[in-house]
């Protein structure tokens, strides 16, 4: 079987994909960082955003691409927000 990067050329992904696929694992990156410096696990987590912890990993694992609705639903309750900036070329 290939390597990850073998794999990923395979499919040929546009450029617009690819920024896709890289911001949203840095968006997911950050928040597990943020859960984490605030000391909560999963199960913590899902309490104080009134989720189930099973979502709260989905959206860890990246096994699913998270709505905004959902995403909203955890970073306020952590004190953060969405914000649109430029993307650095």
């Amino acid at each position: 079987m290939a390597n990850w990067k073998e794999f990923r050329e395979e499919l040929e992904l546009t450029p617009e994909e690819d920024c896709v696929i890289e911001l949203e694992k840095d968006l997911i990156r950050t928040m597990v960082q943020i859960r984490e410096a605030q000391g909560l696990s999963q199960a913590e987590l899902a309490r104080k955003c009134n989720v189930k912890q099973p979502v709260i990993a989905r959206m860890e694992k990246d096994v699913h691409s998270p709505q905004v609705d959902s995403l909203l639903k955890i970073l306020v309750p952590l004190g953060y927000r969405l914000q649109i900036v430029p993307i650095e070329e």
